[in-house]
Order: structure tokens, then C-alpha cells, then sequence
């Protein structure tokens, strides 16, 4: 039976929310190892001069304790 620790994270992105997401978990997978789940939790995006400039994904990442 493994143990799992979950941590929150927020990707970013110019493009859209499925690429903050994906960020999110790419960036997260360079120093966390066994990355087992991704839930994202809220999304907004950043506004500026009336038009969307950032998109952001929060993110629930789930990897499981080396023992």
C-alpha cells in the first residue's frame, strides 16, 4: 500500500487553461517523482486592457512517497 502527498501548484500560460494545466504538471514532474494525479481546482485568467493576457490553472498534484 503506498502513501501519497498532495501539493497545490498553479501553471500558467499566454495560450490557454489546458496549456496552464499542462504546465503545471510538466514543471511539477522536473523535482517531483511519481506524479499520480492531477486535479485542477479553479481556473482565472489575468486581464489587462480589457483582453485575457494570462491564463492560470490551479492544480492538485498527487505522487507517492518514496520510503
Amino acid at each position: 500500500m503506498g502513501i501519497y502527498k498532495i501539493i497545490d501548484i498553479v501553471g500558467t500560460s499566454e495560450k490557454s487553461f489546458s496549456d496552464a494545466a499542462k504546465n503545471a504538471i510538466v514543471e511539477a514532474a522536473k523535482t517531483v517523482k511519481k506524479i499520480r494525479r492531477a486535479e485542477v481546482t479553479k481556473f482565472d485568467v489575468k486581464v489587462e486592457n480589457d483582453k485575457p493576457s494570462v491564463y492560470r490553472a490551479e492544480v492538485k498534484i498527487s505522487f507517492e512517497i518514496e520510503r
